[in-house]
């Protein structure tokens, strides 16, 4: 599945051309690598996302082609939150 349809489904991002935006403008990670919108994720594979002055890295739990919004929290387990500071 591609990343932005990935992020879109899993409700982390709530359009898939923010989150085609998001990962064209070097904001996404896959395994600690640069990711355009048209990567692929596989399920175990850690996504980090820059949202302004923070970073959310998660693991891919489930891969699906569409959810419901009760369960969209299933595909992706969160490992970490970090708030960058402002200078």
């Amino acid at each position: 599945m591609r990343i932005d349809k990935f992020l879109k489904v899993s409700r982390l991002i709530k359009r898939r051309t923010v989150a085609k935006d998001v990962s064209d403008q070097g904001r996404v990670w896959i395994n600690g690598r640069d990711a355009k919108a048209s990567t692929h994720v596989k399920v175990g594979d850690e996504l980090s996302i820059q949202f302004g002055q923070k970073k959310v890295t998660i693991r891919v739990e489930l891969l699906t082609e569409s959810t419901r919004k009760e369960d969209a929290a299933q595909m992706y387990t969160l490992l970490k939150e970090e708030a960058f500071q402002s200078e």
